[in-house]
């Protein structure tokens, strides 16, 4: 339906689509900020006061992301203290990791400390703009905007600005990002999207959809799981997490992505990213009992985090006054036929190396 169709039918348009702002009141959410937006059957929130990261995502009710123990929360005293940040780690459709350090804590031969998945997945963003209007097209577009910050007196001064955008009757999440060095000295710059799928969205019928090229376990165990890295298992208990390397093929428009699919809710999920800017891919298999969840992790650095980089001479770097640029997307498909298409350009991708 066009605009004045669909203005015929309703009342208010927030009856089908909207951003409201809300502040969790109770737990370790409580003064937790957030945007709260409806396009049609969709539904997420984003994270006003972490890097406008979005903690969780469902469709016609249907919840697609993983939320951990800890469950829902805000800033906390212990959130960039080494490992003590997996206490403060709740998952999400995703969060941001970095921008000095990404995965494991790393102390340098300084004495400095960067912490689990770095600092920007608890930052707070200013600047803030929340927009929901009809554009000259006639269609209906919801702005999420801010701008978050790593700074440090002496050291670096690097700016992410983020725009989380939706227009209705477009089951996609984009994500904007553009991160500026606004120093006077060239940074190294680690980024990874942890994106992590979860129940009801992510059962033993799910199945995953790379154009893989490559796999490498990074483990032993993981190594001795990776025949089956396309699917979930029942959830086990005390069962050890598994991660695999993937080197991903990318199509004519330097495009890569991972898609899921659960054959029983014929539901699917599907992320893409510019794979110039993010090369690297992790994927994270979890089937213990309270911690079942598939991680997908496009990045600019590989998993094994910031002294693996150093070491291998591979540390991504910023210049000074420069900048970077890419959207990433989360699109929602229904229909075996939907899934078959990303087979297919999976199938394609390979094919064409």
């Amino acid at each position: 339906m066009n605009k004045k169709e669909l203005l015929g039918y309703t009342g208010s348009f927030q009856q089908e689509a909207y951003a409201r702002r809300i502040c969790y009141d109770e737990g370790r959410a409580r003064g937790l900020n957030a945007v709260e937006v409806k396009n049609g059957p969709l539904r997420f929130v984003v994270m006003l006061d972490k890097c406008l990261d979005v903690s969780e995502m469902s469709w016609r009710g249907i919840q697609m992301n993983f939320l951990s123990k800890p469950g829902l929360n805000g800033r906390n005293p212990f959130d960039t203290h080494g490992s003590e940040a997996q206490r403060s780690i709740m998952g999400g459709l995703f969060f941001t990791c970095g921008l000095e350090n990404i995965c494991a804590p790393f102390t340098a031969a300084d004495g400095r400390e960067y912490p689990m998945h770095g600092r920007m997945r608890t930052s707070p963003a200013e600047h803030v703009s929340i927009e929901a209007f009809w554009n000259e097209n006639d269609e209906y577009v919801i702005n999420v905007s801010g701008d978050i910050r790593e700074a440090e007196l002496f050291g670096e001064n690097l700016l992410l600005r983020r725009t989380v955008s939706t227009v209705y009757g477009d089951p996609t999440i984009y994500v904007k990002d553009t991160v500026i060095n606004e120093g006077f000295r060239s940074e190294p710059i680690m980024l990874m999207y942890h994106c992590n799928l979860g129940y009801p969205f992510l059962t033993e019928d799910t199945r995953l959809i790379l154009p893989s090229m490559e796999i490498v376990p990074r483990d032993e165990i993981s190594s001795q799981n990776v025949s089956r890295w396309t699917q979930m298992d029942t959830p086990k208990e005390n069962e050890p997490e598994y991660v695999f390397l993937h080197k991903l093929a990318s199509d004519e428009n330097g495009e890569s992505f991972a898609a899921a699919y659960n054959e029983a809710l014929d539901l699917g999920l599907c992320i893409s990213w510019p794979h110039e800017n993010l090369p690297y891919f992790g994927q994270w298999k979890s089937t213990a009992c309270g911690d079942y969840v598939m991680g997908l992790e496009p990045g600019n650095s590989p998993v094994y985090g910031r002294s693996y980089c150093e070491e291998h001479g591979i540390l991504p770097q910023l210049a000074a006054q420069e900048s970077i640029s890419h959207t990433l997307r989360f699109s929602v498909f229904e229909g075996k036929k939907e899934a078959d298409g990303y087979n297919a350009a999976a199938d394609r991708l390979l094919h064409k190396q």
